[in-house]
């Protein structure tokens, strides 16, 4: 998804952090939003518009929401980071290290190089966290 490729480190930042703090019946705020990244509000505002103007969250009294195209794209950075991770852990990085590694350059990997280097490591289903890890996109007709 071409969205993921235009956001800075921060924004998917604020895109995770108003993931983890919204409920059905209640968005999150500017002022909580600022507090989990540990910036002033209008750092946060600008992450947030950004989002916004790219469809990826909804803004209403205040309060922001993902949209389907924000969760989605919110999916989409989690398996690139997930299999970046992955690969570092198997060159016998520590389960942290890869995780460190995987943020320098997950953001930066398009979806076809996520795809072949899951193919490479023969579909990982899960991160050396041990969180899971979407099947590739191409997996449903074999690849």
């Amino acid at each position: 998804m071409e969205a993921l490729q235009r956001l800075t480190r921060r924004q998917i930042d604020a895109l995770r952090s108003v993931a983890s703090q919204e409920r059905p019946d209640r968005g999150v705020s500017l002022k909580a939003t600022a507090a989990s990244l540990k910036v002033r509000p209008p750092s946060a505002l600008a992450y947030l518009t950004h989002l916004e103007s790219l469809g990826l969250i909804a803004r209403y009294r205040g309060k922001s929401r993902l949209t389907s195209r924000g969760r989605s794209t919110l999916n989409e950075y989690q398996r690139h980071h997930r299999v970046a991770e992955t690969l570092f852990g198997r060159l016998g990085l520590p389960a942290q290290a890869s995780c460190d590694a995987a943020r320098e350059i997950d953001l930066a990997l398009s979806h076809r190089t996520v795809e072949e280097v899951c193919r490479a490591q023969q579909h990982p289903t899960a991160c050396p966290h041990g969180e899971p890890i979407a099947a590739c996109s191409s997996e449903d007709g074999g690849a």
